[in-house]
């Protein structure tokens, strides 16, 4: 059963502003994420709740970081029911282009879908071996030609189209999703940022202000992120998604999904 959220409105300050790498900062005009409660806060969450800043950071990576880890191999079947179409059973939903294609065309020639990494393997070296590089709350199913143009780039604003971009946009060193899953991303960055804390051998992974953060464990870009954030809520399909990961594959959560306004508590 999906956790059940109730959105709680109170002031959540927004940063209007950030220190960004030769540019200026996005205009931030976006209505700051609702504060939630869900079924797990006084459970799953019970350590986090009321939390802020440092401390949230900290409480919410020792909660998520009991978890069953897959293999690469296992993503595939993983994927197909995590990313299931919900008009579809047949089919999986890619994430940038918004496609429904079958489940049966998995693999790595052109017209089928592979395993994206939303938080870019190089950035960190994350590798494919069990750990970070194969934590399906941030593998998402992609068109194999459109999983090689996002490439390793960083997220932000702007770009060009491309073929079956589905209205996500690129240019030479960022790329932006399509509006219905841009705090979708967001989420996924923000969860393996405290996920990943260089405590288990791999990276401590942060998030920065950066487009140009190539093998460096940093994915950017900040403001840009948390602003998604803000302007893509939760939709029943993460939250589904979410769930699933829950109760049959990983057994721990993106605490982003059912608590978005915890974003701006730590960021």
């Amino acid at each position: 059963m999906l956790a059940t959220r109730i959105r709680r409105w109170k002031p959540v300050a927004l940063a209007t502003a950030a220190v960004l790498v030769g540019l200026a900062a996005p205009a931030l005009t976006a209505t700051p994420a609702a504060a939630t409660t869900t079924a797990y806060d006084s459970t799953y969450y019970k350590n986090a709740v009321g939390k802020t800043g440092t401390s949230l950071k900290s409480a919410l990576h020792t909660i998520i970081s009991s978890q069953t880890k897959l293999s690469y191999s296992a993503l595939w079947d993983a994927l197909k029911s995590t990313d299931q179409d919900p008009n579809n059973s047949s089919n999986v939903k890619l994430l940038y282009s918004g496609i429904s294609r079958s489940k049966s065309l998995n693999g790595g020639s052109s017209g089928n879908w592979n395993r994206e990494h939303v938080w870019a393997i190089s950035h960190g070296d994350l590798t494919t071996s069990t750990g970070p590089g194969t934590d399906l709350h941030h593998i998402r199913p992609e068109d194999v030609t459109v999983n090689s143009i996002r490439g390793n780039k960083d997220f932000d604003n702007g770009g060009s189209s491309f073929t079956n971009s589905g209205g996500s946009l690129t240019d030479s060193d960022s790329f932006e999703p399509r509006d219905a899953v841009k705090g979708d991303v967001a989420r996924m960055i923000f969860y393996m940022a405290v996920r990943y804390e260089g405590d288990d051998g791999w990276a401590n992974l942060e998030v920065n202000s950066s487009v140009n953060n190539g093998g460096s464990p940093y994915m950017g870009r900040l403001a840009v992120l948390k602003a998604w954030n803000d302007e893509d809520p939760p939709d029943a399909f993460e939250e589904r998604r979410n769930q699933v990961i829950y109760d049959t594959y990983q057994h721990n959560r993106n605490p982003f999904i059912d608590h978005p306004e915890w974003v701006e508590a730590i960021w």
